[in-house]
């Protein structure tokens, strides 16, 4: 794709599982109302596993890398189920789900994955591959766990920076799906410092950024109604997942600094592990120092 393209392109990855079908359909929808192509990739681990991946002498319609291009059609067909005059293309890669995703969506509109979970073991319900991207793309990424709010309100969080990438992508969907747009900004305080959830009125710092990044989000995305809100918790995800309750997707930030390759922020990862929502982790490609 060139930068161009991809630009106006949204990345799925499909795998077959239940996860990818929920991922497929909802970036199928999200796509057209973008005026968005979708590009729907697998990649294919038999590569890992053996190098006979040809037909079976005599036996039609066989071998692994059929396997794996019937795994690709079935993406399209759920695509094009969900949404019959969206444009859809399709990319069949071979190897590590993690390295061949970020490389085909580098530039892209958005890179969307579904969440291949742990079964609830220790509440960690966001996959390995899915939470490497969310730190690793160059392009915003969507983990879909569920879609349960489809009607719902867009939820931003941002931090003392104001989030600007974030609050570019959360302006889109609003815009793009006519949703209502709710920012929150936590104030941390120790727990047992006062009682949680006190009426803030004395924060005319919190207040001046929550006001800022409300006027820029009109600006951004007029005719959307805007709220917001100043929240106080002793956890920062705590406060912004129980804020994700109702809605259709909650969108944070990331600074993608983490001294370990693969990490984020430890409050996107707990968003992305607990909200009540999708997530979009508004990741951009690292610019040069």
């Amino acid at each position: 794709m060139t930068n161009e393209g991809a630009s106006k392109t949204i990345v799925v990855g499909y795998d077959g599982s239940e996860e990818s079908n929920r991922a497929v359909q909802w970036a199928a929808k999200h796509a057209i109302l973008r005026d968005c192509s979708l590009r729907v990739v697998h990649c294919s681990l038999w590569v890992l596993l053996s190098h006979n991946r040809g037909p079976v002498p005599g036996v039609a319609d066989s071998g692994l890398e059929r396997a794996a291009q019937k795994v690709l059609e079935e993406g399209v067909v759920l695509a094009k189920e969900t949404v019959p005059e969206l444009e859809v293309h399709t990319t069949l890669l071979h190897g590590m789900p993690r390295d061949h995703l970020a490389h085909v969506s580098a530039g892209a509109a958005m890179l969307v994955l579904g969440s291949r979970g742990l079964g609830g073991f220790m509440g960690l319900l966001v996959g390995s591959v899915s939470l490497e991207l969310a730190a690793t793309a160059e392009c915003p990424v969507a983990v879909i766990r569920a879609d349960d709010n489809p009607d719902g309100f867009v939820l931003l969080a941002v931090d003392d920076s104001g989030s600007p990438a974030a609050l570019e992508d959360a302006c889109h969907f609003a815009e793009a799906t006519g949703a209502d747009l709710k920012i929150v900004h936590v104030l941390h305080e120790p727990a047992g410092y006062r009682r949680l959830r006190d009426p803030v009125e004395d924060y005319p710092e919190a207040e001046a950024l929550l006001d800022s990044v409300m006027s820029h989000a009109r600006h951004k995305a007029p005719g959307i109604k805007v709220a917001g809100e100043l929240l106080v918790d002793a956890s920062f995800s705590r406060a912004v997942v129980k804020a994700s309750q109702g809605a259709r997707l909650t969108v944070v930030g990331t600074k993608g600094h983490g001294v370990i390759k693969g990490t984020i922020g430890s409050t996107a990862h707990a968003v992305l592990h607990h909200a009540h929502s999708p997530v979009l982790v508004s990741r951009r490609k690292a610019q040069p120092a």
